[in-house]
């Protein structure tokens, strides 16, 4: 049975709090119960544990220096010998007795397959910044890490002892090179340690597996699949961009008496011929066959929805669901934007004839010249208000015509109000000027009679053009958020032309190699 898909809802309820499933979010509630059993554990857990934390890191320090000594940060070479023996025994032992400390109880599942079987682990989903304890399980592999991360004290050592691909932001061909760098590893038929990479980028909440980026996948050699599970009554991991910060959680988790981690390897995926010429394909039925084993569905979110969900939140508003939703979808529809761009004269013009008709999927697909398919009726299902099979075309070109423009341009606001200025009179009603706001500019939070009240000065009973226009420049977080989306937009057809370059953009930083990683600076 394949995962389940999260689709979309219709628009009205994806520009209200997001009821679709927001991966980006740490809800969990603490009871006055919880805080108490907290409180009255940490008091005597936390001191003991920093301690014993402590001395860990005390013995663990000098054996990475040895191990690390007078060996090049960029070695051409794998380490050998005793250097291997230290770093896949001793350095191993010693990470499995820091977690212990810290109060891990692992339960691992399957079977780990060798390198020369499997080059490259990939691991999901990416939830916390305890996900560090994968690496110790697995027998210290490779990573991907910021150069950065090197100088950090003590860790930057430790990291060391993992041999990882190096990206450095300041390098413009960084990128590229930890794409070959990844590649040139995991076809080097064993010659080098597996590479272990969490493909989706960012950290989550586990409740859904994200798109995942195509860098564990490029090389097109077998991976093998490794999922982790936090099944603990009360969630004190869970590091999200909207949540506990990570101070709090790592008071909260030194606090309980264990927390329970399991790491299940997955089979082996060998690729076919297709997979193996198309990345996103081998991609998403790696993912497909993790969800499954986690029993959790799949959606098409990704990094970049995750920072226009940062944006959303720090201007807080609550339709960034609705932003994401839209374009997903036009992804799926392959849509082009900038042939999209030089239809929307055409499309306002048929948006205009409507005369504020309404249109049914059969008119949607003529209009955009697509066949009916699941794709399309998603699309249609979002402009469909109140399910009933018709959709205002006006808000579909509204929608279209800021993702394809600079937001609030007065080009734009002048098209938006034209389209619901029905009888041409340059003055709006109230019911028009609620619909105008929500199309064009996602307004949902509003009352609507107490603003139109104030911006209908002469109690005309209409909003004319300069008024409407006149709220609209006083609202620039709206257009700041549409800019935002734009630009992903933009950051999406970049990565499309040519996923070997940017591929790892999100994922790099974002690979958890240690224990203090800040998912929150990526």
């Amino acid at each position: 049975m394949p995962p389940l898909r999260v689709f979309a809802l219709p628009r009205q309820q994806s520009l209200l709090l997001p009821a679709v499933i927001n991966p980006f979010v740490q809800d969990t509630k603490l009871s006055k119960a919880a805080i108490t059993k907290c409180v009255l554990l940490g008091i005597f857990l936390v001191p003991i544990r920093a301690v014993l934390v402590s001395l860990v890191l005390m013995v663990t320090w000098p054996v990475a220096f040895i191990i690390t000594f007078n060996h090049p940060v960029k070695g051409a070479e794998p380490m050998t010998g005793w250097r291997r023996i230290m770093c896949r025994r001793v350095m191993a032992a010693l990470g499995r007795a820091y977690y212990f400390c810290m109060g891990f109880r692992v339960v691992i599942k399957g079977r780990q397959v060798d390198s020369s079987e499997a080059p490259i682990l990939a691991v999901a989903p990416h939830s916390t910044f305890f996900d560090g304890i994968v690496c110790i399980v697995a027998g210290m592999p490779s990573t991907v890490s910021r150069l950065e991360n090197l100088a950090t004290p003590i860790f930057g050592r430790l990291v060391r002892c993992l041999q990882p691909v190096l990206v450095s932001r300041k390098d413009p061909d960084s990128r590229k090179n930890t794409i070959q760098e990844i590649e040139s590893r995991a076809k080097s038929l064993g010659h080098w340690p597996q590479v272990l990479i969490f493909p989706e980028g960012t950290c989550t909440n586990r409740s859904c597996l994200i798109t995942f980026k195509q860098g564990a996948f490029i090389p097109g050699v077998p991976v093998q699949p490794v999922v982790m599970r936090y099944p603990n009554k009360l969630d004190t991991v869970s590091w999200t961009w909207q949540g506990f910060s990570s101070k709090t959680l790592l008071l909260l988790t030194l606090s309980q008496l264990y927390t329970t981690v399991e790491i299940e390897f997955l089979p082996t995926h060998i690729p076919t011929e297709e997979e193996k010429k198309c990345p996103p394909l081998f991609a998403s039925r790696v993912r497909d066959k993790m969800a499954k084993a986690l029993g959790v569905p799949v959606t098409d979110h990704t990094y970049e929805d995750c920072r226009l969900m940062i944006s959303a939140g720090e201007l807080t508003l609550p339709m960034e669901a609705g932003l994401v939703e839209f374009t997903k979808i036009s992804r799926k529809l392959n849509l082009k934007w900038d042939n999209v761009k030089k239809e929307l004269e055409g499309f306002a013009s048929m948006a205009t004839s409507c005369k504020g008709g309404r249109i049914n999927i059969e008119e949607f697909s003529s209009f955009l010249k697509l066949p009916v398919n699941p794709a399309l009726e998603e699309l249609f299902a979002l402009f469909d208000r109140n399910g009933d099979g018709t959709i205002d075309f006006r808000e579909y070109v509204i929608g279209v015509t800021i993702l394809c423009r600079p937001a609030n341009t007065e080009d734009v606001l002048r098209m938006a109000f034209k389209l619901f200025d029905t009888d041409e009179d340059e003055r709006i009603t109230r019911e028009e000027f609620t619909a105008l706001l929500r199309s064009a500019l996602g307004v949902s939070n509003i009352n609507m009679a107490k603003l139109f009240k104030e911006i209908d000065a002469d109690g005309s009973g209409f909003i004319t053009f300069n008024e409407f226009q006149s709220f609209a420049m006083s609202h620039p977080e709206y257009a700041k958020l549409f800019t935002t989306y734009l630009e992903l937009q933009r950051y999406q057809a970049i990565q499309e032309a040519n996923p070997g370059e940017l591929e790892l953009s999100g994922q790099i930083s974002d690979v958890q190699e240690e224990s203090i990683s800040d998912k929150k600076d990526d």
